[in-house]
């Protein structure tokens, strides 16, 4: 039982608890079904120890430790796995093929949080790649997008041996067939031979009317730059041009002021350090940072 001094202040219409003795005793050990408080941080706090003890706690042992402690159903079903597609090619001891080994030749992925955020985004997509510097060789390609707040938000990855037309080809289709799957998006990249030739084989998935392929100005600049030394020209090439693909007069609004491929050369950089890890650790570098993101 609880003591406590009440009194009125003058001229104030109200009263106010001067002083309060006792314990507070009718704490409940549940939270309601409908408590505002029981948001991702209290069940994260919950689940911790279980996840320290079991890194591969399943979903429904989750349900069921928060239905336990708290007598409410915080997570209802588990979202939809990932989007992942590889390609694996004949492994060879020496001149002999080794009839029960794959070797991984590509890989793609998508994090489902990805392809469902990018309904909501600028239909413009920024691709680029990056060379992998560790023991194994071969480039990470990303798509970017952006939000109507400017947020820039990777959707897609995949690991090849080389920036080839075939490796372009692979990444672009499983890009429209899983991720972009609206029409009308401006997709933007460098003038690279090879993904220009994946556009064109696409089977109608990235031409117009379906996407929009334009270049990079930035790279036309330093491709000018290279062919001709002419530093002066330089701010020319970009102001002058009047070509569909690189001028944003001619673009028909899908880039969306968007000239240059620095979004995805951001996301780049971020995974720098990822690219000299082993295949599965930058695989799960993507994903943690992504979650940063």
């Amino acid at each position: 039982m609880a003591m406590k001094e009440v009194s009125m202040i003058s001229r104030k219409y109200c009263w106010v608890i001067r002083r309060y003795n006792g314990i507070h005793t009718c704490t409940r050990a549940t939270i309601s079904q409908d408590h505002s408080k029981l948001d991702s941080n209290t069940i994260a706090e919950a689940i911790k120890p279980l996840v320290e003890a079991d890194s591969s706690l399943k979903v429904k042992s989750v349900i069921t430790e928060v239905q336990s402690k708290f007598n409410y159903t915080a997570m209802c079903h588990k979202e939809p796995s990932a989007v992942v597609h590889f390609e694996t090619m004949p492994a060879y001891q020496g001149d002999d093929l080794v009839t029960d080994i794959r070797v991984l030749h590509r890989v793609f992925w998508s994090y489902y949080s990805c392809i469902r955020a990018f309904i909501h985004y600028k239909p413009v997509v920024q691709v680029d790649g990056t060379h992998l510097y560790g023991k194994y060789k071969g480039c990470l390609l990303v798509a970017v997008s952006q939000d109507g707040n400017n947020n820039i938000v990777p959707i897609a990855f995949a690991i090849v041996e080389e920036e080839t037309s075939d490796a372009w080809h692979f990444f672009l289709s499983n890009l429209q067939q899983h991720v972009v799957t609206r029409d009308s998006v401006g997709l933007i990249s460098h003038r690279h031979e090879s993904i220009n030739a994946a556009v064109t084989r696409s089977n109608g998935a990235w031409p117009p009317p379906k996407a929009f392929h334009m270049f990079c100005i930035r790279h036309i600049e330093s491709n000018f730059l290279r062919k001709f030394k002419a530093p002066y020209l330089q701010k020319f090439v970009v102001n002058i041009g009047n070509i569909e693909q690189y001028a944003l007069a001619f673009d028909g609004g899908y880039r969306w002021s968007h000239m240059t491929t620095n979004l995805v050369e951001c996301i780049n950089s971020v995974l720098k350090g990822a690219c000299n890890l082993p295949i599965t650790a930058l695989v799960k570098a993507t994903f943690y940072r992504v979650n940063e993101l």
